[in-house]
């Protein structure tokens, strides 16, 4: 079975934020205001190399978010995509502090920080709830991967700097983009999240 990654192509990335806005329209009902499943960050801003990546929750191998989890809400289809149950979640905030791309977000309802549930990307495949109902969609946002589609921020990406789907496939089409431009692979995350080189 495939085992569904990112890989944000930094060469090709403009911060245009495409990803972005397509990830909120898709998600909408499922992210209120200040939730944002998607982002774009810029390395080395202002200086000689500067590159902007897309980032998202990486739907990691090992999950770091789901070690720390006290209630156990986070699962892993069998297509490798990390999805959580958001009635069992308890807003701690540990998968916060366990994420290294800072994927969870939590909506600020209350004074003094007070958290709700922590929602993060779901590489738009919904979540426990049945698949494309109203009440996933309302939870958890768009099912494109139940209708055998891709994530909707890879889909819209202007420059298809943002890949998605099988792990093996994207990484050939990025392994002979680097062959093309005569450079070294510089996957951003891509070995800290699936723990294997390119």
């Amino acid at each position: 079975m495939a085992r569904m990654k990112f890989l944000c192509d930094a060469e090709r990335c403009i911060a245009c934020n495409g990803c972005v806005t397509a990830c909120k329209n898709a998600n909408e009902p499922a992210t209120p205001w200040g939730i944002q499943r998607r982002r774009v960050v810029t390395l080395n801003e202002g200086e000689p190399g500067q590159k902007s990546i897309s980032v998202s929750c990486m739907h990691c191998t090992d999950a770091p978010c789901k070690a720390v989890c006290p209630v156990d809400c986070f699962y892993t289809t069998p297509d490798g995509i990390v999805l959580h149950n958001k009635d069992q979640c308890i807003g701690c905030g540990y998968c916060f502090y366990a994420c290294p791309f800072g994927a969870p977000q939590f909506p600020e309802r209350e004074a003094f920080g007070s958290r709700g549930k922590m929602d993060k990307c779901t590489f738009c495949a919904g979540g426990p709830l049945p698949d494309n109902s109203k009440e996933e969609y309302e939870a958890y946002g768009s099912n494109r991967v139940a209708e055998g589609k891709l994530p909707l921020c890879a889909e819209m990406c202007a420059t298809k700097s943002l890949l998605a789907g099988d792990g093996e496939v994207i990484s050939k089409i990025y392994l002979k983009r680097v062959m093309k431009r005569g450079t070294r692979p510089d996957t951003w995350g891509w070995e800290r999240a699936y723990m294997q080189a390119l």
